[in-house]
Formats: C-alpha cells, structure tokens, sequence
C-alpha cells in the first residue's frame, strides 16, 4: 500500500471529482465547442471547484488505486451514477420529444379558420368602414 498523502481528498470529494471529470471529458470529445467558455482545461475548472490541485488530486489518486478492490468499488459507484444520469437524461429527451411533436400536432390541428364576412350587412359595413380606414391610414403615411 501506498503512503497516505498529507492533504488526502476524502473519498466521497474524490468521487464527485472523478465524476465531475468523466463528465467534462465526454464533452470535450462529443461536443468540443461546448467547453469554449470554461477554461484551458477541463481539469482545472475542476480542480478549481473542488478547490485542490493537481499535485494534491495525483496523490491521492495514486493513494486510493493502490488499493484495488477499494478503487473498483469507488468507479463503480460513479459508472452507477453516470448509468442513473444517461437514462434520466434520455427520459427528459424522450417527453421533451413527446410534448414537442404533440405541439406541432396541435398547431396544425388549431390553424386559424379564414374569417368569414357576416352575412349581416351592417356587419359587412363596419368591415368595409375598418377596410377603407386602413387603406387611408397607409395613403398618409407614403
């Protein structure tokens, strides 16, 4: 077993930093203009939000790979959350998917019905007088 570092990440920060960093590098190969605005590297917008450095998150993942079984069971947990994450993900997308194609669905369902003109003849005037004033509106503004 490796000698435990002075400034050992706990175990449970370690995790979120490891997952945080799985997550980040993912990205960065799926999507790699996505990461434009965090800095140079995903590693150390991680290490800055954890509050660690480099040197301290080497040692102390050296530290905990020494021990195997200990190790496996730390990746393990973050692959079960990272598993738990991609199907809640493609849940969302799913019913997002679902309420926009119902959307599309209902707007060409709900598409305006021309306007009939009213049988109605004073109606009919009151168009014609809404018709008249309009094209008078437009003649004074040229």
């Amino acid at each position: 077993m490796v000698k435990k570092p002075a400034k050992l990440i706990e175990k449970e920060k370690m995790m979120n930093i490891i997952y945080d960093l799985t997550l980040l590098e993912a990205i960065k190969y799926q999507q790699p203009l996505s990461l434009d605005s965090v800095e140079s590297s995903p590693k150390k917008f991680i290490f800055k939000k954890y509050k660690v450095d480099s040197l301290q998150f080497a040692k102390s993942n050296i530290y905990y790979a020494s021990d195997y079984d200990g190790y496996k069971e730390m990746y393990d947990v973050i692959n079960a959350r990272l598993e738990k994450e991609k199907k809640n993900n493609e849940l969302k997308l799913k019913a997002e998917e679902k309420k926009a194609a119902k959307a599309i669905k209902n707007k060409s369902k709900n598409k305006p019905e021309p306007k009939k003109i009213p049988n109605d003849s004073a109606q009919r005037v009151l168009i014609r007088e809404k018709i008249d004033s309009i094209k008078r509106m437009s003649r004074l503004k040229q």
